[in-house]
């Protein structure tokens, strides 16, 4: 879908660098320039007993892409960046705005030279403000700073850190969406603009219900124990041999899915006459007894009984699985959610899939993730550098 659109990305670890990685796959063409040294996030696995099985964190979000590796702190890679900007339709970077004022490749310094550049911007907590220039990776900006870490922390307990660039993956589909929002507008007037997207902002959407809720009300609800969770229905039950299930209630001022549920379970009729389940504000008044109720239905059963019977009354719910399991779900597959990626040296590999399918189009990755610097030359010889200006780069250190 995206052939013919050229990204140079200046970015390191991983939500801008995801968002470059996702048009990859879905056919752009994207340039990933890294400083000497090469992306941090190269080395996620340097030191550990893993370091032998390669680095697939890095090939998720960096496959299908070409590498640069130029110093734009010398007079001739600061050019050569510059002209390679502005052969680009799109220019991703989550480098911090004042150290891109200073190398003079901020946006306002690059429209005046590129009126027709998108230049897409990440940082932690936005561009503007005086927290603009703080470092802020997922788990701070995205996670704690939102008030996510807040809502999910249990009374008693310590907030829960986040898994590996939760927040980082989704702020790269807000940048995505905000590119290509972009990249329609260009079509219509010829010009580019600033699109930015933050791990804060994004946060605090994902949290949008809650915050909705928190601006109209001055509060919200805390997440709660699931032996007293607000709505019984709503909550985790555990089964016969031992394994988890989430269960969802639906919307309506009526009792919801408690007939199917209570019936499926075999719930014997003497107990639910007790008043405190009567309705359904008893039954979440009396929250602990109705889930202690609901418990030993649950308990009564295998996960695979239970199952059959919650599909077969139509009740909203979920077996709580591992990553293990995950990868070896067959409607995870069937769904697309899983593929494979090239490696160098022509095998394939075991990967996860970006998280939209255009049915009938290649939207699978296109490639290896690049070795550091691995086509520098080739890119500047497509800007018209000849062998002789690129052998007195590499020799002055400006190429890698």
């Amino acid at each position: 879908m995206l052939e013919g659109l050229r990204i140079v990305e200046m970015a390191t670890y991983i939500a801008a660098p995801a968002a470059g990685g996702i048009m990859a796959d879905w056919g752009a063409e994207v340039i990933k320039v890294e400083a000497p040294g090469g992306d941090p996030i190269r080395q996620f696995f340097a030191g550990t007993r893993a370091e032998d099985i390669g680095n697939p964190v890095f090939d998720l979000d960096n496959r299908g892409k070409r590498s640069i590796m130029i110093d734009i702190k010398t007079e001739d890679g600061a050019a050569a960046m510059r002209k390679l900007v502005g052969e680009a339709d799109v220019f991703i970077t989550n480098v911090r705005p004042s150290a891109l004022e200073r190398a003079g490749l901020d946006f306002d310094t690059l429209h005046k030279e590129h009126p027709s550049l998108i230049f897409a911007s990440v940082t932690g907590y936005g561009l503007e403000g005086p927290e603009r220039d703080r470092p802020g990776m997922d788990m701070a900006a995205f996670w704690a700073r939102s008030g996510m870490a807040h809502l999910f922390q249990r009374k008693g307990y310590a907030p829960l850190p986040m898994r590996v660039a939760v927040g980082d993956h989704t702020t790269a589909l807000a940048l995505v969406s905000g590119i290509l929002g972009a990249v329609i507008e260009r079509q219509k007037t010829g010009e580019g603009r600033l699109v930015e997207a933050s791990l804060l902002r994004t946060g605090i959407y994902c949290l949008g219900s809650d915050m909705a809720i928190q601006q109209r009300l001055g509060r919200v609800a805390s997440t709660r124990e699931r032996n007293i969770a607000p709505d019984p229905m709503t909550n985790i039950y555990q089964t016969q041999d031992e394994k988890w299930l989430v269960l969802l209630n639906r919307q309506g001022k009526g009792g919801g899915d408690w007939d199917k549920l209570v019936e499926l379970l075999e719930i014997p009729a003497d107990k639910l006459a007790d008043e405190k389940f009567v309705t359904k504000r008893d039954r979440m008044k009396n929250n602990g007894d109705t889930i202690a109720l609901l418990d030993a239905g649950f308990q009564s059963f295998t996960m695979e009984e239970v199952s059959k019977r919650l599909d077969a009354a139509d009740i909203i719910w979920s077996p709580v699985k591992s990553t293990y399991e995950v990868v070896e779900d067959a409607q995870a597959h069937a769904a697309g959610a899983f593929t494979e990626m090239p490696m160098p040296d022509g095998s394939m590999s075991a990967t996860i899939a970006s998280p939209v399918n255009f049915h009938g189009a290649d939207n699978d990755p296109k490639g290896p993730s690049p070795e550091p610097g691995q086509h520098g030359r080739e890119i500047l010889a497509s800007l018209g550098y000849t062998e002789e200006e690129l052998d007195r780069m590499q020799e002055a250190g400006a190429l890698k």
